[in-house]
C-alpha cells in the first residue's frame, strides 16, 4: 500500500490546531476575499483539530491583521519575481520579426 501510516497524518493534522482565521461577516452570497471591503467587520475563528470554532472579533481588516498577525510578522510575498534570461522560452510570447538594418 502507498497509504501514509495514520500517525503521520495525526502528527500534521495536529500541527494545525490553534490556526486563526479571518472571515468577512456578510450577508450575500457567502464569504468573499480578505481584500474585498476592508472596512466590513471581521470573525476570527480557531481550527480545533475538527471544525473552525469562534475566538475573537475586529472590526476592520487592518484591525483583523494585528490579531492573526501580533509581532508585525505578515506572511510575505512569494518574494522578487525571478529574473529572466534572452530567449523565446515555452510560455513568452513570440517576438514580432525585426527588419534587416544594413
Amino acid at each position: 500500500m502507498d497509504d501514509e501510516p495514520l500517525s503521520h497524518w495525526a502528527e500534521r493534522r495536529d500541527a494545525k490546531i490553534g490556526r486563526l482565521r479571518a472571515m468577512p461577516i456578510v450577508s450575500d452570497n457567502g464569504p468573499k476575499g480578505s481584500h474585498v471591503n476592508p472596512e466590513a467587520p471581521r470573525a476570527i475563528e480557531r481550527w480545533n483539530g475538527h471544525a473552525w470554532e469562534p475566538y475573537a472579533f475586529a472590526s476592520t481588516l487592518a484591525e483583523a491583521k494585528r490579531i492573526l498577525y501580533p509581532q508585525g510578522s505578515e506572511p510575505s510575498a512569494s518574494g522578487p519575481a525571478p529574473k529572466l534570461g534572452p530567449g523565446t522560452g515555452r510560455h513568452r510570447k513570440p517576438q514580432a520579426p525585426r527588419p534587416n538594418r544594413d
